[in-house]
């Protein structure tokens, strides 16, 4: 029946035969004795444990070269195998022979075959199968790839060492296993260079390279980051490791909403423990086995199958981890969960499809990640926008204020000099109006001294003489007037001067405004005695033109006649002069009017400059506290931002360093554990076996396993705790 089975031609694989006492095979058991029979089982159930370990996997499954040959047939392995196995081989056998019918037609029956586990000697080929690696184009670049060079070359040999230390094809350094894991990953970096070289992915290399050769695992890994959605999980911005933990963080809130308060409450987030879980598919938390056969899983289903175990994972230590603390919970995830499987896979992926998985809430909770980043992504260009307008305005605001320091300065120095303009004018006339009227004083003077002489000479005309006394009186008295109302006017300029040096504030505003009514009614009675004035000047002007026509005929009478006509004459021109020196008065009156108003105006002016400038120096005000806030914000921000790089830089050098720690002390005891397994072989071999004393040997060869095991952990608990 199995040499009905047409063995995969793409691999080479060799079957590791199990470890039993010469010359005793399955096929003799019936002519073997009762004791014989009970030893024969129990050491075939040793050797089953032994080939399920992951420790004494020998380099048979990572050192096949040949891609060409043929899997070893069917009936020189059933030798070692029950008939269930052999159904298996078979059954498995059939699947690989007709790929594309059964992939088309019987999809759910493989799915559950899968489930149950990939033999070893078909997964390579079946690995291949499920991601359609095979007869890739980029195969043949594969040889041309190694001839060039890597920007990645020194990050991988950095990390070669720490991929598997335990494993005997990768343990030796420079060895094959290393060499051909250094191949994969450079080739692959040079293939895909935005993702180039990425912590994680050389675990998942390193399993390919155990059941394949290095071509076909190169191809088989360009699927599994193409069509397997792990190229997004390693790029450098990691968007879809936060997205599958926001998934499987929702899911632990639907199934497990007790546990995922506690770690809200215990700050323990997601990312803290399931983040490996993504990247290596388990394949750095569970036992290699357990691993592999979650892997198998992997290949057919994806991603789902990770979050269906870490669910199962959590719902199985849902007691414990709800009692812990923070520290309590990592180190449960790091020492007590592994060793919950080392019984084997099935129980938890039975576990694992017992757990709700809906694709479309999945889907739904992707729209939601992206709509959280694309709002996340928005506030950080509006953040940026923000200092932008801030920058600029913090521009403008220096801008203002170097405008509004020059125009306060300009308009002061154009006030000041239209008050200095005005004022020398004001001052001009003022001399021009004191020059007159002493003028007036002197002719006054001489016309005082003329009617004494007149008193003295001339008696019959004293009468005359009384009436220009009296006129000369008032002459005097209105010349008395007008340098009261000079007085005035000089006192008024001087209190415009003061006036005009302090600018008005807001209280006397009504008064400048009652003041400027007054101005201006004063300004209208001016003109109107300026112009009954000047009436009156035409008037004298009128009557004396009069009165030289009558006495043109009288200058040649008597002496005493013509000094009287020429003092009348006299007299008469002081009237003259006195209406006109009353008409530029009161035009000086006008002028200081005009004068006034204008002071008013500059000074209406210069309240509403000083208005504008108090408003935009409120506004200088404002923006600045804006400024402030904002730049308050901005270093909060930043501050946030590098205690959380500083404490990210010291947690990984930190994991790096127990990790560097860690390799050591495993690689030390997994080579005493080694040896202590290559002896027991040996003792095997030389027939140790069928002594007396051979199950007491197999006992303490167990108990030294069992020893060193927990000597292992021991320390691997110790190097977690510091």
């Amino acid at each position: 029946m199995a040499s009905t089975v047409a063995p995969p031609t793409t691999l080479q694989t060799t079957p590791s035969t199990p470890l039993s006492s010469p010359g005793l095979s399955p096929t003799s058991s019936n002519q073997l004795s009762p004791d014989d029979v009970e030893l024969l089982a129990k050491l075939e159930e040793q050797n089953r444990l032994l080939e399920t370990d992951h420790k004494v996997l020998r380099s048979v499954n990572g050192s096949r070269r040949n891609s060409g040959s043929s899997l070893v047939s069917s009936s020189s392995a059933s030798s070692n195998l029950s008939h269930l196995e052999e159904d298996t081989w078979i059954l498995w056998g059939r699947i690989v022979n007709e790929w594309e019918e059964v992939r088309k037609k019987k999809d759910k029956q493989l799915r559950d075959m899968v489930r149950k586990g990939i033999p070893h000697h078909f997964r390579a080929i079946v690995w291949q199968l499920l991601c359609n690696a095979q007869n890739m184009p980029i195969k043949d670049q594969y040889s041309e790839l190694l001839k060039m060079t890597s920007p990645c070359e020194k990050l991988i040999r950095r990390d070669i060492a720490r991929t598997y230390p335990e494993h005997e094809f990768f343990r030796e350094k420079d060895s094959l296993g290393q060499e051909v894991l250094f191949n994969v990953m450079k080739a692959y970096s040079l293939v895909d260079r935005e993702v180039g070289y990425c912590q994680g992915s050389a675990f998942i290399v390193g399993l390919l390279l155990m059941q394949m050769p290095e071509e076909e695992a190169f191809c088989v890994f360009v699927k599994l980051m193409q069509d397997y959605r792990l190229r997004e999980l390693f790029k450098p911005t990691m968007a879809e490791l936060g997205l599958c933990m926001y998934q499987f963080e929702s899911m632990i809130q639907e199934h497990l909403p007790e546990l995922h308060i506690h770690f809200q409450a215990q700050s323990f987030h997601t990312s803290m423990y399931a983040s490996s879980w993504f990247l290596t598919i388990f394949l750095t938390n569970f036992p290699l086995p357990v691993a592999t056969r979650i892997f198998d899983i992997f290949m057919c289903e994806g991603l789902e199958i990770v979050f269906r175990v870490g669910l199962a994972i959590l719902q199985m230590n849902h007691a414990e981890l709800i009692q812990l603390d923070m520290e309590g919970m990592l180190q449960h995830f790091q020492r007590v969960i592994p060793h919950q499987l080392d019984s084997g896979p099935d129980k938890v992926i039975q576990a694992a499809y017992q757990v709700k998985y809906n694709a479309k809430k999945m889907k739904k909770l992707e729209k939601e990640y992206t709509t959280i980043k694309t709002k996340e992504m928005e506030e950080q260009v509006e953040i940026k926008r923000l200092r932008t307008e801030n920058r600029l305005l913090k521009q403008r605001i220096d801008t203002l204020e170097k405008v509004s320091t020059s125009t306060g300065s300009l308009t002061g120095q154009v006030t000041r000099a239209q008050e200095a303009e005005e004022n020398y004018l004001v001052k001009r006339e003022l001399s021009t109006v004191k020059q007159h009227t002493e003028e007036l004083s002197v002719q006054l003077e001489q016309a005082s001294n003329a009617i004494l002489h007149l008193q003295q000479t001339q008696q019959p005309r004293a009468d005359s003489v009384l009436q220009l006394e009296r006129e000369l009186v008032q002459a005097r008295l209105k010349e008395a007037e007008s340098q009261c109302a000079l007085k005035e006017m000089q006192d008024k300029i001087l209190d415009m001067e003061r006036r005009n040096t302090s600018l008005p504030d807001d209280t006397n505003v009504a008064r400048l405004q009652e003041e400027l009514i007054g101005s201006k009614l004063r300004e209208a009675e001016a003109l109107t005695g300026l112009k009954e004035l000047r009436q009156q000047v035409r008037d004298l002007e009128d009557h004396w033109q009069r009165h030289l026509a009558r006495t043109t005929g009288r200058w040649k009478d008597a002496p005493r006649k013509n000094a009287l006509s020429e003092l009348q004459d006299e007299l008469m021109s002081v009237r003259l002069r006195e209406a006109e020196a009353q008409a530029e008065l009161r035009e000086t009156r006008q002028r200081m009017m005009e004068l006034e108003t204008q002071s008013q105006i500059h000074s209406n002016q210069l309240r509403r400059a000083e208005q504008e400038g108090r408003a935009l120096q409120d506004r200088v005000q404002t923006l600045t506290t804006q400024n402030k806030d904002l730049t308050g914000q901005l270093q909060e921000i930043k501050r946030k931002q590098a205690e959380i790089q500083c404490k990210s830089k010291e947690e990984v050098m930190a994991v790096r360093l127990r990790e560097a720690d860690n390799i050591a002390a495993m690689a030390e005891l997994q080579q005493h554990i080694s040896e202590l397994e290559i002896q027991k072989e040996e003792g095997k071999v030389q027939g140790q076996l069928n002594h007396t004393d051979s199950r007491q040997y197999i006992r303490d060869l167990k108990d030294q396993i069992a020893e060193l095991k927990h000597e292992v952990r021991t320390t691997v608990v110790a190097l977690w705790l510091l």
